[in-house]
């Protein structure tokens, strides 16, 4: 037995350590360490409870949005303001624009380039998917930042800048939409459909949505070269390197569910164990810190509404900043995968019948989910209607207590916050990467990513595991939301 240190990863947002306790070919057991403290719930405590949408969206320049989504709802909840339609239209739009700009990025700028590393030289598939995919220098990425940066033009127009946007408010948004700017927003999303379907999947977003089964992705698969399309490339990768039997950790999936139109919501919230969908209760979170350097480690776990976090060094049992959220006492798995699990994705339904969790399935999901989501895109700013309101107004209560619960594209977001003379006396986050990448908790069990690495093979004399790679990079973590 032997033990090995990975870290700090490059490509990826924030600081990451992995201690790895292996066997000659494989993992044993593995510590998850998030080692930058950030306190952003300390700088809350005190400032009027606005402020808070100023806060908030700074903890993080790739997910910002999702961070001022969750706010906003959260002083919604305080507040008791309905949105009215064009708001959430809105909301859901700027949401969408971000969470698909990262689902985008973390696919071509983090994920592929790992497969153009030295290690698999002797591959056979190895020269062309490192011309395409290597980092900085592939093909792929030359293509595919302009049309990033031509999608977030929409941000531009309905939130004013990115990241760090101020237009969104607990009744809304603060930036209406007109005739001719609903024009320009179909023009920018048509233009990201068309790298979709002509780069990232070779066909119309419509039949990658529409597969529904493992059979019937295998058929498109197998309709043209593995060259022809970057999807049918990571397919092909996958069948070669066998990512479906890689990373596998709990099968307990969470969404909170995203993009709320009327009473409902296009992904639906729930959790998913053994095949099956249930209610999810938002009052069964609990945020235990036995492993974590926080004081309050020798008490029971609490929910975010009770929580505190103050940082300490004295907990003999510590190794990382980030607590470890639980579900009714349960480890959970959250991000694209799970949404889809959830809402009842037949093809992402059947891949985790059959395999669970996993390197592919994870990837699988997030690109299904943008060719689920830009189409509901385009409707949603067809149903804009300029002549209509675009937010409700309110005053903050003096006292009262709120929760703001949404879809990051790394998966459920909860924001949770106390009001006591128009002040925040309480600030509470978990973030997607604190679900998925917490410690151990009170009863010694290991967060989702500590199990997903259990087994992970190595290769002889790798000083950075290529599959460890593989598995933390396939939940595409954001560490500096982690430990906000």
């Amino acid at each position: 037995m032997s033990r090995m240190l990975v870290g700090p990863f490059n490509r990826v947002e924030g600081d990451l350590e992995v201690a790895l306790e292996t066997d000659e070919s494989r993992v044993t057991s593995a510590r998850v360490n998030s080692p930058l403290y950030r306190g952003f719930e300390q700088i809350l405590q005190g400032k009027p409870a606005i402020d808070a949408l100023v806060y908030t969206p700074r903890i993080c320049g790739i997910c910002s949005v999702s961070q001022s989504v969750a706010c906003a709802t959260a002083l919604a909840d305080a507040m008791e303001l309905e949105v009215p339609p064009n708001g959430q239209l809105a909301t859901s739009l700027v949401l969408a624009n971000e969470n698909l700009t990262d689902l985008l990025t973390h696919f071509y700028l983090f994920f592929m380039p790992d497969f153009a590393r030295e290690v698999y030289a002797g591959e056979n598939w190895f020269a062309p998917v490192r011309q395409r995919f290597q980092a900085v220098k592939g093909d792929a990425a030359r293509e595919m930042l302009p049309s990033r940066a031509e999608f977030l033009h929409l941000m531009g127009i309905m939130a004013g800048k990115w990241p760090h946007t101020l237009s969104l408010q607990p009744g809304g948004t603060s930036k209406p939409v007109d005739a001719q700017e609903r024009v320009k927003l179909l023009m920018i999303i048509s233009g990201f459909r068309r790298f979709l379907e002509n780069t990232l999947f070779g066909a119309p977003l419509e039949q990658i949505a529409e597969l529904n089964s493992i059979a019937a992705l295998e058929q498109w698969r197998d309709q043209d070269h593995w060259k022809s399309s970057d999807l049918r490339t990571f397919l092909h990768l996958s069948g070669q390197l066998k990512l479906d039997q890689l990373g596998r950790a709990t099968d307990h999936f969470l969404s909170y569910g995203n993009y709320l139109q009327g009473g409902d919501k296009l992904f639906r919230s729930g959790q998913w164990r053994e095949g099956v969908v249930s209610a999810f209760n938002p009052a069964h979170v609990r945020e235990d810190l036995s492993h974590a350097w926080m004081e309050g480690s020798d008490q029971p776990p609490q929910h975010p509404t009770e929580g505190t976090t103050n940082p300490s060094m004295d907990n003999r049992h510590g190794y990382s900043w980030c607590k470890a959220p639980r579900l009714n006492r349960q480890v959970v798995e959250t991000g694209a995968l799970a949404r889809q699990l959830v809402n009842g994705h037949p093809l992402i339904t059947d891949l985790a019948r059959q395999s669970g969790g996993n390197v592919q399935n994870r990837i699988v999901a997030r690109l299904l989910e943008l060719a689920i989501v830009v189409p509901q895109m385009e409707q949603w700013v067809k149903q804009l209607d300029p002549k209509e309101p675009y937010c409700s107004h309110g005053i903050i209560p003096d006292t009262a207590t709120g929760s703001g619960l949404v879809e990051a594209a790394r998966g459920s977001l909860g924001h949770w916050i106390s009001i006591k003379k128009g002040k925040i006396e309480n600030y509470q986050i978990i973030a997607p990467t604190t679900w998925n990448f917490s410690p151990r908790d009170e009863q010694a069990i290991p967060g989702a990513l500590e199990q997903a690495l259990e087994g992970t093979p190595i290769r002889k004399d790798e000083q950075e595991p290529v599959a460890v790679q593989h598995v933390v990079r396939s939940f595409d973590p954001c560490m500096v939301c982690t430990v906000h």
